[in-house]
């Protein structure tokens, strides 16, 4: 996400003697630079990325520069040693930790939460394990809620949010299905720092960052982080917002802050070496099984992380070993777009033309369309987002701006549409209750709460809703 004088950046990176004489892996690598610049000039245009890009090969920086500010209000430009917001990477220093301590005999990939934590529910306690924990498989979720940005800080570090996680429920029987947890991999660091007496992000430091020289990777508050850039997320008329306030700590499951050359960095290791992690352990490994299939197939390997405000987004070609990586300040998932358009480009094909988030894409078109029009065109308009993360939140955040603004009908047709749309989301049927208790109408909330129920007899906001609501007949 910035500029940086060549010979800087080649010392930052592992060079392999000679292989200037070698032929490169990277297609039309004569217009890469050309390639690149016009496919970000493309997002720039729109007003959608900021951030650095980075391509290396074989450790050798190939196009490397930044764009856009990194400070809005400020006017402070993104330069190649700005840090960014790493999002979910994170977990694979977390993972990283928890197979050095199975290494050093300190733990077992059976062993139960249980047996470092205590305070948790019998069942959590005594079948949730480590493995359970790092394959997203302990029933556990996200930690997230609404007002959780506004806790005090301290209710954001390590120690409460594992109180917090002891609350949840779980969402299936530990090891019968998967479901990403951030709440998993803030377990996992609470057991590094009770089995080594020491913090998550000391171990982090000592483990990891030290042994590979990453001088550029910060784990500590973010309000301490210097030369930091600052995320911004638009709403779905494109006001633009600052993510001031969301994730100041760095945990387990995210939040370090770091440049794309010390990612690289890590990254390198950790798909190719052999100081962090023994190559018997990699071997064991069902992960790095995976990576070891794609040493040969040209496949890319993905690596991403994000919340608004910030996307950072990794593609490894371990064939070839050419890295892309791409830091954004701004909305997810436009690094990861951004990123494997400039895969594409790295193959000699056409990368796919960018287009404005989802949400603004649905209003826009709302706007002069109507609603019958978004529900025949739904997925073509929301082409771009993120392909991981529930349809369902598009509609809602939309119906939700309205609520907010006291437009409820309009709020409700919203409402109304997602639930024909994804009828077996329980979490939008929780909202069209919300929506017809705020109109008033409470046969009709109590109607979709209990409906909420129904899915998902676990919802807690709906339990409360239909309480209150019998209450009250």
């Amino acid at each position: 996400m910035k500029t940086i004088a060549l010979p800087l950046l080649i010392t930052l990176f592992l060079i392999n003697v000679g292989f200037s004489q070698e032929k490169s892996k990277i297609e039309n690598s004569t217009q890469l630079e050309s390639n690149i610049d016009a496919l970000v000039k493309q997002y720039q245009d729109l007003d959608i990325f900021s951030g650095v890009v980075l391509v290396a090969e074989k450790g050798i920086p190939k196009y490397s520069k930044a764009f856009g500010l990194a400070n809005r209000e400020e006017n402070v430009p993104n330069t190649l040693t700005t840090k960014f917001d790493i999002g979910s990477m994170n977990k694979s220093f977390t993972k990283t930790l928890i197979l050095q301590l199975m290494e050093e005999g300190k733990l077992k990939m059976t062993d139960k939460l249980g047996d470092y934590l205590l305070g948790f529910p019998e069942t959590a306690a005594t079948k949730i394990t480590i493995m359970h924990l790092l394959k997203h498989r302990s029933g556990l979720g996200g930690y997230w809620g609404r007002g959780f940005n506004d806790l005090p800080i301290d209710q954001k570090r390590i120690p409460a949010l594992v109180k917090r996680i002891q609350k949840l429920p779980l969402d299936f029987e530990p090891g019968t299905d998967t479901q990403y947890s951030n709440a998993g991999y803030v377990l996992l660091g609470a057991i590094v720092q009770a089995i080594t007496g020491k913090t998550y992000h000391q171990n982090i430091t000592e483990r990891i960052l030290k042994p590979l020289g990453m001088t550029e990777t910060y784990v500590v508050d973010k309000s301490e982080v210097p030369d930091r850039a600052i995320g911004y997320f638009k709403d779905m008329k494109g006001n633009i917002s600052s993510n001031t306030g969301f994730v100041e700590v760095p945990n387990p499951d995210g939040g370090f802050q770091s440049t794309p050359e010390d990612i690289a960095r890590f990254y390198n290791e950790y798909f190719y070496g052999a100081t962090l992690l023994s190559k018997e352990t990699k071997a064991n490994d069902d992960f790095f099984g995976f990576i070891n299939s794609n040493r040969k197939t040209g496949g890319a390997i993905p690596m991403a992380g994000g919340f608004p405000g910030a996307n950072t987004a990794y593609y490894e070609i371990l064939r070839d070993e050419i890295s892309i990586l791409v830091f954004a300040n701004m909305d997810e998932p436009v690094a990861e777009q951004l990123g494997a358009g400039i895969l594409a480009i790295v193959r000699g094909k056409t990368p796919k033309k960018p287009s404005l988030p989802a949400i603004q894409n649905i209003y826009n078109h709302y706007q002069r369309f109507g609603l019958q029009y978004i529900e025949d065109n739904f997925y073509s308009l929301i082409d771009n987002f993120h392909a991981e993360d529930p349809k369902g939140i598009i509609l809602n955040d939309i119906g939700y701006h309205f609520l907010g603004n006291g437009s409820i009908e309009e709020a409700l047709s919203f409402f109304e549409l997602n639930v024909k749309l994804f009828p077996e989301d329980a979490n939008l049927w929780d909202s069209l209750g919300e929506g017809y208790y705020k109109k008033g109408d409470l046969k009709k909330s109590l109607q979709y709460y209990k409906k909420a129920l129904k899915i998902d007899p676990r919802m807690p906001s709906a339990k409360e809703m239909v309480v209150k609501l019998e209450a009250k007949n």
